[in-house]
């Protein structure tokens, strides 16, 4: 289950993408729970949810291993309610904030709306950022939930190629469930994906399992591996047994014959020398080889 070893395993920066038609904000405190039971300490920046929300379900001896940011209400400052607003969304503030926090360490960084960030920052500005942050040390793990249906898709685009995991949920056929398309990118540059139902508990644990293939789709498949290429062709590529046998039987110019081998290889009286007869005409002078010459 590709899904589960992700969340088990943290690491890089794993971008959760969700839309108004399905949310993925349960899958988001799933990963939050899988971190605070590694013993990790996570830093939460909440822009769209309030403390009491993000932390509801998780495991009780784990939460004060989690550092919430409060961003929500006033994500934009306005009224000065906020500790955390979009504005100190860089990477010097918040590598401050993490150290400044009692027995810091690699911590994991979530963002509960990537999108808030990114509507009122320059999207350069914002890759930066995450690329600082990734590469600041103090933070292990980045965990983002961005509303792709917000954005333009090629700013979309550019975010999930940053990110070394991408989790596209949408809704699936069954209620119970939804389905989460899970992209992985590994250091050696190797592909891994995935679709999977998933299911969040009300205790912040996540159930995984295999998407069955379609009928129809297994057997378009099947219906196209069986199809020949070079049934419509108007030349024949095959050979007949019978001029597949004559085929066998022309000798190949540039193949010698076992008899041609031997006459060549035979040595003949002679063979070898270079005999000169004089002729007639030739003015041939012992004492001055060169006389004919004009030099």
């Amino acid at each position: 289950m590709l899904l589960l070893d992700v969340m088990q395993a943290g690491g890089g920066f794993i971008l959760i993408e969700d839309t108004v038609q399905c949310s993925g904000r349960g899958l988001l405190g799933c990963f939050i729970n899988a971190a605070l039971k590694r013993g990790e300490d996570v830093h939460v920046l909440g822009f769209e949810s309030p403390e009491t929300e993000v932390c509801a379900g998780l495991d009780s001896s784990c939460v004060q291993r989690l550092h919430f940011h409060k961003g929500f209400p006033d994500p934009l400052g306005w009224t000065r309610r906020s500790s955390f607003t979009v504005e100190r969304f860089a990477s010097q503030h918040i590598t401050q904030l993490i150290k400044d926090t009692q027995h810091a360490k690699a911590s994991v960084l979530v963002a509960d709306s990537l999108s808030m960030v990114l509507r009122h920052h320059d999207p350069v500005v914002f890759c930066q950022t995450l690329q600082e942050l990734r590469k600041g040390g103090v933070i292990k793990t980045i965990i983002g939930l961005l509303h792709s249906d917000l954005h333009q898709q090629g700013i979309v685009g550019i975010v999930c190629h940053l990110a070394s995991t991408v989790i596209s949920v949408a809704p699936a056929d069954n209620e119970r469930h939804s389905v989460a398309k899970t992209t992985r990118r590994t250091k050696s540059g190797k592909v891994m994906q995935e679709e999977e139902y998933f299911s969040v508990s009300e205790d912040a644990t996540l159930s995984v399992q295999a998407k069955p293939r379609q009928p129809g789709h297994a057997q378009k498949e099947r219906g196209v591996s069986e199809a020949d290429p070079t049934s419509n062709l108007t030349f024949n590529l095959r050979l007949s047994e019978e001029e597949r046998k004559a085929k066998e039987k022309v000798a190949l110019p540039f193949v010698f014959s076992q008899e041609k081998k031997s006459a060549l290889l035979k040595p003949t009286p002679g063979s070898g020398r270079i005999v000169y007869e004089p002729d007639a005409n030739d003015d041939f002078d012992e004492e001055d080889p060169d006389d004919d010459l004009d030099v």
